[in-house]
């Protein structure tokens, strides 16, 4: 039978989603859980790729098993053996074909900075200091919907077969103590987010324009755009589905 689960973390300590040698991950710490649980080997088919350093307030990955008797169990169980930055919140069965990844039809991503000192932020969020221009890097944001190649802000070295992309929302917005970007998508390239909020904030801070932002879009070239800012600061939020994918 094929499972969803639905859990979160924080990836301060782990060196992406996916598996990799010699490096510690949140799909290795989840998987070893649940055969310590199920005493029986679980591959976990994640919805995509997140990198060193960045967060999942919402994430999704489907595996095979027999049925699960008592899921609320399984989900206490995996709570109280998991470390205290990965949290599950629901295990759900699935039809047979439904997939994490290829099913998933919008992913929503926030990146946090302050704009003053604040050591409750100093690990979750990207200190600017500089005065930003939040008009103008709303402007610059929105030029991002009328494309759809986004190889510019790509990691040069990817094995992806296009680098085209459907932008629904890219929209900055002050929160309290926090300037929020909210970029949501059908699906993004590795780095692509932390490239854009680097283009973005050299806008505001008056670096570049938008005639510049087009420029780099069409250039295509990862070196035209602005520098990454820090994983720390970027939580992928929400993972959206058709009302369809659960039985």
């Amino acid at each position: 039978m094929r499972y969803f689960i639905q859990f979160s973390y924080n990836g301060a300590a782990y060196h992406g989603w996916q598996n990799q040698p010699n490096a510690i991950t949140v799909q290795q710490v989840l998987e070893k859980s649940l055969l310590t649980l199920l005493r029986q080997k679980v591959s976990l088919t994640g919805a995509g790729r997140t990198d060193a350093g960045v967060h999942a307030m919402q994430m999704y990955a489907h595996f095979e098993i027999s049925e699960i008797s008592d899921r609320k169990n399984l989900i206490y169980k995996l709570n109280a053996l998991l470390p205290d930055d990965i949290s599950v919140q629901d295990i759900f069965e699935v039809s047979a074909s439904a997939h994490a990844r290829f099913d998933a039809i919008a992913r929503t991503y926030e990146y946090w900075i302050v704009q003053e000192k604040n050591p409750f932020y100093s690990d979750s969020a990207h200190y600017v200091k500089h005065p930003l221009d939040i008009a103008k890097m709303n402007e610059a944001a929105s030029l991002l919907l009328a494309y759809k190649d986004f190889e510019c802000f790509s990691k040069s070295k990817t094995d992806v077969h296009t680098y085209f992309c459907d932008i629904k929302v890219a929209r900055w917005d002050k929160k309290k103590d926090l300037l929020v970007f909210t970029i949501q998508a059908d699906r993004f390239l590795r780095n692509m987010v932390r490239a854009i909020v680097g283009t973005l904030l050299d806008v505001g801070k008056g670096k570049s324009n938008l005639d510049d932002v087009k420029a780099i879009i069409n250039s295509k070239n990862r070196s035209k755009a602005g520098t990454s800012v820090p994983a720390k600061a970027l939580y992928l939020t929400h993972i959206s589905y058709p009302n369809t994918i659960a039985l």
